[in-house]
């Protein structure tokens, strides 16, 4: 038995690294060096190119690199029957917290409009709003959600959420299915999607919901680019339905150079790093998992690939 690590974004050798200084006699291979195909009972990817799956005919488990597994299951490539598993680790879950608390406060506070009068050499106070003002609205109160939406709470907002299915977190409202959704969006001024992607989901973020929220809402998508209807959401803005947005997700990444969300004044863009994964945090737990596949024992946050997550 032995791993394969699959990802192309320059840093197979730093999680290569990572798992070696922890565990330095894991037998552990990238997927773009000679290996030993037949060995390969573990393939751990992100954003694998679709077919690299195929020919090790000895996978028992694929498992991500992070707590996204879409790209997973849209490659219909895999191997069918293959048990497919996530990331869930503390640091991801605070990092979230962070860019979302940093992304709420800075738009209560104007702080990208004062980043744009700064650039025009223009000297404006604007009016401002506060913490009790505002009704923060998660969509998606998983592992994250929940962590995002404790934070915000600790701060003094008013946090409601809402989910596939019922659930429950001490001192916050999560409304659930078809029938709460609209209570859920016309309490929600600030809007957090936090969903994973799924077919019921893609471009859920679209004018049909969007202006089901308070008007002059803004909109922060550290999810997946999958969820948002990109074209829809210019004119939203310009209509003042939504005040602003922040996006971190994008349906094809990088964002390319002429789209016209650079351009637009109440856009902000960071290049999907919300949450990143920090190897030294999570090769304990992705070792684990292959200590528990070796053993033929339960393996940790498996995802159910029908319902996406």
């Amino acid at each position: 038995m032995a791993i394969v690590l699959i990802r192309q974004d320059g840093k197979l050798d730093l999680w290569k690294k990572a798992f070696l200084d922890q565990f330095p006699d894991l037998p552990v291979y990238l997927f773009n060096e000679p290996h030993p195909r037949e060995s390969i009972s573990m393939a751990i990817v992100w954003k694998h190119p679709e077919g690299t799956l195929e020919g090790y005919p000895n996978l028992k488990c694929i498992t991500s690199f992070g707590a996204g597994v879409d790209f997973i299951i849209k490659d219909k490539s895999r191997p069918a029957g293959i048990p497919i598993t996530r990331v869930v680790d503390d640091a991801l879950a605070d990092d979230m917290a962070e860019y979302v608390l940093t992304a709420v406060l800075g738009h209560l506070k104007n702080m990208d409009q004062y980043a744009r009068d700064q650039y025009a050499a223009q000297w404006q106070p604007r009016p401002y709003s506060r913490i009790a003002d505002h009704t923060v609205g998660i969509m998606g109160f998983g592992t994250l959600g929940s962590h995002v939406g404790g934070a915000l709470s600790q701060l003094g907002f008013r946090v409601i959420g809402w989910s596939r299915h019922p659930k429950s977190h001490p001192g916050i409202v999560v409304h659930h299915g078809k029938s709460g959704e609209k209570e859920f969006l016309s309490k929600t001024s600030i809007l957090i999607c936090l969903l994973p992607l799924t077919a019921e989901t893609k471009g859920i973020l679209n004018k049909s919901t969007l202006n089901q929220l308070c008007p002059g809402a803004y909109l922060i998508n550290v999810a997946r680019g999958g969820h948002l209807a990109e074209n829809e959401l210019i004119p939203l803005l310009n209509s003042g339905q939504l005040s602003g947005a922040c996006l971190d997700v994008f349906r094809q990444e990088p964002l390319a150079s002429d789209h016209p969300f650079w351009q637009h004044p109440r856009i902000k863009i960071t290049p999907h790093v919300a949450s990143v994964s920090d190897p030294q945090s999570v090769v304990p737990q992705l070792v684990e998992n292959y200590r528990r596949l070796e053993n033929g024992e339960a393996l940790l946050n498996q995802i159910d690939p029908d319902l996406g997550y």
